[in-house]
């Protein structure tokens, strides 16, 4: 018995002859019980002679069974070897993203006291910052290099879960100049609704213009929609005021990504 057989996950990362024969194999039983030599070989990038070699080696190892003229099928202990060798490439997959990829990945976040390199840390999200605190918490790091307080600090090696809450968009429509733009909007309500609020966004002029008689400076204006749908996936509730007819495309953004939202309809009747 050779070692490909005693065994056959580690054998596929042998080399290249290794993986044809797994990519055979698969074409086969992909298209069994009619194989057609010439458009496996086509498909990849191997020679139909390749490809008759790699068949004859799968029906000696018992892989394959063939009644002539280009019928095969793919035996029980060929699925078997198939089943062993995917599992070990998925494992060894799993090893590279999350084991190495993972431990050597650094991500930035604001430190809460002062940290030494090497230390490790607990990880939370405060007023949609990413930040690090010596303090326990649900997920932890280890501090790349030392930092103060307030300074942006790398962290890697996370484990655990963030906690973290989307914040909730206060949607407020206003009508367009034709039915009356800012001058039929409740202006009390438009208040009350933004008091509070750590951002307050406008979308068309007629916002942002009732926005301004209303004593509240937007924050955002160009890239609003983007802007508040960002900060509300980094949990900060914030207030748009929105033209009416740009409105629905809007809310249905949101629906998309699964934020909560409060319709509020600021047209004055």
């Amino acid at each position: 018995m050779n070692q490909d057989t005693k065994d056959p996950g580690r054998s596929i990362l042998g080399g290249k002859r290794e993986i044809s024969f797994l990519k055979v194999l698969v074409e086969i039983l992909e298209h069994q019980p009619a194989v057609r030599q010439k458009e496996i070989g086509n498909k990849l990038g191997l020679t139909p002679q390749a490809i008759s070699k790699y068949i004859c080696e799968m029906v000696d190892r018992g892989f394959v069974t063939g009644s002539g003229r280009g019928y095969y099928e793919v035996t029980p202990s060929g699925i078997e070897w198939l089943l062993e060798s995917t599992e070990y490439l998925a494992s060894y997959s799993r090893h590279i993203r999350h084991d190495l990829i993972h431990s050597v990945s650094i991500w930035t976040a604001i430190a809460a006291d002062e940290m030494k390199a090497g230390e490790e840390v607990g990880m939370f999200m405060q007023d949609g910052f990413l930040y690090a605190a010596k303090k326990p918490s649900a997920a932890t790091g280890v501090v790349v290099a030392d930092a103060g307080p307030g300074t942006d600090v790398g962290v890697t090696h996370m484990h655990g879960i963030v906690e973290h809450h989307l914040g909730i968009v206060h949607a407020c429509k206003v009508p367009r100049i034709r039915d009356g733009g800012s001058r039929n909007v409740n202006m009390d309500q438009l208040k009350q609704i933004c008091y509070g609020k750590p951002i307050v966004a406008a979308v068309g002029i007629e916002a942002y213009v009732a926005l301004k008689f209303s004593g509240r400076n937007p924050d955002l204006f160009f890239g609003s929609r983007e802007g508040v749908i960002e900060a509300a996936l980094h949990g900060i509730s914030c207030t748009i005021v929105i033209v009416d007819g740009e409105f629905t495309d809007f809310i249905k953004s949101m629906e998309d990504r699964r934020i909560t939202y409060i319709i509020h309809d600021l047209i004055v009747p």
